[in-house]
């Protein structure tokens, strides 16, 4: 039997564990996961909604894995992994032998060097991170008491923080050092559109604008320095300044280290092939979206590599899908977009722009197919918009018509007898769901436990309790047979 040891927890490593226990049904592999958290796997995409208290941290956590091949031990930091002998160390000595080892240690948050905030011992109290579920706790609690906050960083998560901490009544600002926000997906013009939703939650906007430092007494931070000389008050600040992966324990075994742990197509360590790293610790040779994703892509490669088997075609998943998750805003990106995205021979893009309604769309096309898009306040169209892309589904000759007329997607009944993906994070049909209400699963955590619908970005965890309501005919219909 071959002892494979997992490090790491997380929503790629519970996952390539659960993948791999699946597709194992000869019993090859023993498995033995580390976790450096004391608490079961949860959903970390969905920690911005704890802070914003659209859910709570019971909703977010996910099932614990149980098999008969498994042994999963958490609160438990692997601090060593001894190459030479095949063995990791944690930190209160455990040896663990390994024959093959998968690295899903992730990523932390990257704190800058800002003057005042110093680099070693505990911040000033009242500056905090989102990373963890006990960051999401912490900070949802200080929120309480907060009189003004400040966010550092307008990507994803730092537009989410402050969406959040808005809704919770805290006058907040957002300091961000490009000159639009989510430059990584949203170009000038579709920016533009968002920074006034943003305005329009009454949330301060500071853009083109870089902290330098902060002033902090035995109370806590009391000022946010920018680089302009501007000071602005708060007693809570929030670093959303990105992420940077946790390569430590791989660096000091001596393996290839880059910006992330540097591996092959494989997924093994270029210079061991026993050590396979996934997810937000990884450096594979087409690069890093730091996407979840992405890491799941991987890990249901890596399972099909271990085992001998193919990745299922239903599951599949698309790694550049964005979707904002902020009370009030409504962003959702896909494929070519913003302002990086390439000027290639045949695409063309079609936009409308409605800044007066707070809505932008842009579909970017190429060869009769939707390769990209970006959709700000106009939810149906985006959800459309995700299936045709998703999918590949061919376009209408005209495709306004996609914007204009939602029968625009109706292709005739071999269109319509193709399954549709309710979670597509999951690949996750609306039939499964609805085999999954017909065979006992009452509630959203129970579907989510069958199928794993709504265990990704929790977009479709709404439509989850739509179709469980009695006013679903599809759901009564199956809960009737």
């Amino acid at each position: 039997m071959t002892r494979l040891v997992v490090v790491g927890n997380g929503m790629v490593g519970a996952r390539f564990t659960a993948d791999l226990l699946a597709a194992d049904v000869a019993g090859r592999y023993r498995v033995t996961q580390f976790g450096a958290e004391s608490s079961q796997a949860y959903n970390r995409v969905l920690l911005s909604d704890v802070v914003s208290g659209t859910r709570d941290l019971g909703s977010i956590m996910m099932p614990q894995l149980a098999h008969a091949r498994l042994e999963t031990s958490l609160g438990s930091t692997v601090c060593e992994i001894d190459r030479e002998d095949r063995v990791v160390v944690t930190a209160d000595g455990r040896r663990t032998r390994y024959d093959q080892l998968v690295l899903a240690t992730g990523a932390a948050a990257r704190v800058p060097d800002l003057k005042g905030l110093g680099t070693a011992g505990e911040p000033p109290r009242g500056v905090r991170t989102l990373r963890t579920i006990d960051d999401a706790r912490g900070l949802a609690a200080a929120s309480m008491n907060s009189r003004s906050a400040v966010v550092l960083g307008a990507g994803v998560l730092g537009l989410e923080i402050a969406a959040g901490l808005a809704r919770r009544g805290v006058p907040v600002t957002l300091v961000h050092p490009a000159p639009t926000m989510m430059e990584r997906q949203l170009d000038e013009a579709s920016a533009g559109v968002l920074a006034d939703a943003v305005l329009g939650l009454r949330i301060g906007l500071r853009q083109g604008a870089t902290a330098s430092g902060i002033v902090a007494d035995e109370d806590g931070i009391r000022q946010v320095v920018l680089s302009d000389g501007e000071r602005l008050p708060c007693d809570l600040l929030v670093i959303a300044a990105g992420a940077i992966p946790s390569v430590a324990l791989a660096r000091r075994a001596g393996l290839v280290i880059d910006r992330g742990v540097v591996v092959t197509a494989g997924l093994a360590s270029v210079n061991d092939p026993r050590i396979f790293a996934i997810g937000d610790c990884a450096q594979p040779p087409s690069g890093s979206l730091g996407l979840l994703a992405q890491g799941w892509s991987q890990a249901r490669a890596l399972v099909a590599h271990l085992t001998g088997t193919t990745v299922p075609a239903d599951s599949v998943g698309t790694d550049d899908v964005v979707r904002l998750k902020a009370p009030g805003l409504d962003v959702v990106t896909m494929g070519i977009c913003g302002t990086r995205r390439p000027d290639l021979p045949g695409h063309r893009a079609l936009t409308v722009a409605d800044s007066g309604a707070g809505r932008h769309i842009e579909l970017v096309i190429h060869r009769g197919r939707l390769v990209g898009a970006t959709c700000i306040g106009a939810g149906p169209i985006a959800a459309q918009l995700l299936t045709t892309y998703t999918q590949r589904t061919p376009l209408p000759l005209d495709p306004l018509a996609l914007l204009l007329d939602r029968s625009a997607y109706d292709l005739g009944s071999a269109a319509r007898e193709e399954p549709e993906d309710l979670c597509r994070c999951n690949s996750v049909t609306r039939a499964r769901v609805l085999d999954a209400v017909a065979t006992g699963a009452h509630t959203v955590d129970e579907i989510a436990n069958q199928t794993r619908a709504g265990t990704g970005c929790g977009g479709c965890r709404d439509e989850l309790e739509r179709l469980l309501s009695r006013g679903d005919a599809d759901a009564a219909t199956v809960k009737s047979l």
